[in-house]
């Protein structure tokens, strides 16, 4: 973890707000905003980091983490009629906690990288 200097983007927000709602779990906002950064930042690397970070955890998610839940769901509900389903429902919330840790981080200027993520997340901002 890295302090970032503070600041302005782009758009006209503080810096640690705008790396806040790259990451805040609520609505896609974080979707939305993250492809508005990468679309308007050009020089603030901190706000850049964490909108490709988010849009990575987005893809990451979509294409390992939905169809895991998916099969995993299906297969233990089938082994245990239903009941072993309750097992997996901490997965469901994974994606939502760690969006809120990693904004929480984000307003107080501080770099989270998260592996193999935030590594290509590092060199692409």
């Amino acid at each position: 973890m890295q302090n970032m200097s503070g600041g302005k983007t782009a758009l006209g927000l503080d810096v640690n707000v705008g790396a806040m709602l790259c990451h805040i779990p609520v609505c896609c906002i974080n979707f939305v905003y993250s492809i508005i950064v990468l679309l308007t930042e050009k020089d603030n690397k901190f706000v850049r980091f964490c909108a490709i970070q988010d849009l990575l955890l987005w893809v990451f998610w979509i294409l390992v983490g939905v169809p895991v839940y998916i099969v995993g769901g299906t297969i233990i509900s089938f082994v245990t009629f239903g009941i072993g389903s309750i097992l997996l429902l901490p997965l469901g919330f994974l994606p939502l906690g760690v969006g809120i840790f990693l904004a929480v981080k984000a307003y107080g200027m501080q770099k989270v990288k998260l592996p193999v993520i935030g590594d290509l997340a590092e060199q692409w901002s």
